[in-house]
């Protein structure tokens, strides 16, 4: 693992931002992480006045099939009989993507209006928390538990990472979650797209902001490369 990834693992395990751009071709932005297990009330604060952008978790696909999540373009084609506006709202146009990974949105159960940085701390520190006892295989009473802490709709928006990870698709939601399991830390992260005037900031203005604030900008291809290091070495269960 090269330096800038060791000491983006470094960064999320103290609770720190990193910053991570996609690709050229892609969506070319820059998006602001933290590990969602330390998603503090301040974080939250940075993920939208110093990003701007919207705040979601990148949640990994094992703990979205665990939880059974489902993705809205999926809910939207079903229920589109009973309401046929939702058949003319699937996101089929998208410009530099197949797919959507957007998921539901929630609010831990314990909030108030959802929508405040206490709040949506609470909701996306639980979530880890209970995207951890996922992966533990703490899943007898799983759904129970889901549905006791969360509603929906809510203010914090979950996308899901697509089955087989790199493999499968490249976006933010992917690559933020491979760095999370590289770093070792629980793989549902914290984000927002970097906003600058009127479009997302650039390459450049990120890379300013990063060196700002002692944090460390990181090209997406860096992250899968190291992480298709990590499948062959220890292939990862789907």
């Amino acid at each position: 693992m090269n330096a800038s990834l060791a000491r983006a693992g470094e960064l999320l395990r103290a609770g720190k931002p990193v910053l991570i751009y996609d690709a050229d071709g892609r969506e070319e932005e820059v998006d602001l992480f933290f590990a969602a297990e330390h998603a503090t009330p301040d974080a939250v604060r940075a993920l939208r006045s110093e990003a701007g952008g919207l705040v979601f978790l990148a949640v990994d696909p094992r703990i979205g099939s665990a939880l059974e999540l489902p993705f809205l373009q999926d809910l939207y084609a079903e229920a589109g009989e009973a309401h046929p506006v939702l058949r003319r709202l699937i996101p089929n146009d998208i410009k530099y993507d197949k797919r959507s990974s957007f998921s539901l949105t929630l609010n831990h159960r314990q909030t108030f209006t959802g929508i405040t940085d206490n709040d949506r701390s609470l909701t996306i520190t639980e979530f880890a928390k209970l995207g951890k006892r996922a992966l533990a295989g703490h899943t007898s009473d799983l759904m129970d538990a889901f549905g006791k802490s969360f509603r929906a709709p809510g203010h914090v928006h979950l996308c899901v990472g697509a089955d087989g990870l790199l493999h499968t698709r490249k976006g933010h939601t992917e690559i933020a979650v491979a760095l999370a399991r590289l770093s070792g830390v629980t793989p549902v992260i914290a984000g927002a797209e970097m906003l600058g005037e009127g479009k997302a900031r650039g390459k450049a203005g990120a890379l300013d902001w990063a060196n700002r604030h002692n944090t460390v900008l990181l090209e997406g291809k860096a992250i899968e490369d190291a992480w298709m290091k990590l499948e062959v070495q220890v292939p990862a269960s789907r």
